[in-house]
């Protein structure tokens, strides 16, 4: 492994961590979920994980093929998803839900559905556009390298484990974790975002240049 597919595979796991926030859903998980029991939570934490890590894994696989069959250049899906990375870290270093992750009345459609893990928590408050976007444009990166796409599924997994423990104990962190911390963290995480979507936009400039 080189220095270069070390890189790499940090790059992927703060890009793909910092989008998805998962410290950032507890409080969201907890107003969705305030009537469940705590197993019910459990399990709605669960469900929620996995169908966020399998609709991830799928738009890792399928984001080649998607781009074929759009007429869609690597180069503006980079600037696209950087745009989107870069609206949202904007939100996150102001503290304020983002539009393009989840709105209000997807937050207060979920309260009256039955299954909530799959809509509104696995999507979009976990696998969000931005998410989305992120994994594509990484894979499309990666080029199916034997060390760097395994790290792009690595980061997802990592990612979509630290949420379901962090939902899966929400009332537990939101007692160690006060309002004050989660939005200082939120501010941080929204700065390395905002950086991480620069990357991306100026890397969707130069393949655009270079084409």
């Amino acid at each position: 492994m080189s220095d270069e597919d070390v890189k790499f595979a940090v790059v992927a796991l703060s890009a793909i961590f910092f989008v998805i926030d998962p410290i950032a859903n507890v409080p969201l998980f907890l107003t969705i979920t305030s009537t469940d029991t705590p197993e019910q939570r459990r399990r709605v934490a669960l469900r929620a994980a996995f169908a966020a890590w399998l609709t991830l894994c799928t738009f890792s696989f399928a984001g080649g093929l998607i781009f074929k069959a759009f007429g869609i250049s690597l180069g503006a899906f980079k600037i696209a998803g950087g745009i989107m990375l870069l609206l949202m870290s904007i939100d996150m270093m102001r503290a304020q839900t983002s539009p393009t992750r989840s709105t209000v009345e997807e937050q207060d459609e979920g309260r009256r559905r039955d299954d909530i893990a799959v809509f509104p928590l696995a999507i979009p408050m976990l696998a969000g556009p931005g998410a989305i976007a992120t994994v594509m444009v990484l894979m499309s990166r990666a080029a199916w390298h034997p060390v760097r796409t395994p790290a792009v599924f690595v980061a997802v997994t990592i990612t979509c484990i630290a949420a379901w423990l962090l939902m899966r104990s929400a009332a537990s962190a939101e007692r160690f974790l006060p309002k004050t911390l989660l939005r200082a963290l939120e501010r941080v995480m929204g700065l390395l975002l905002a950086a991480v979507a620069v990357e991306f936009i100026a890397g969707g400039v130069r393949d655009m240049i270079a084409g």
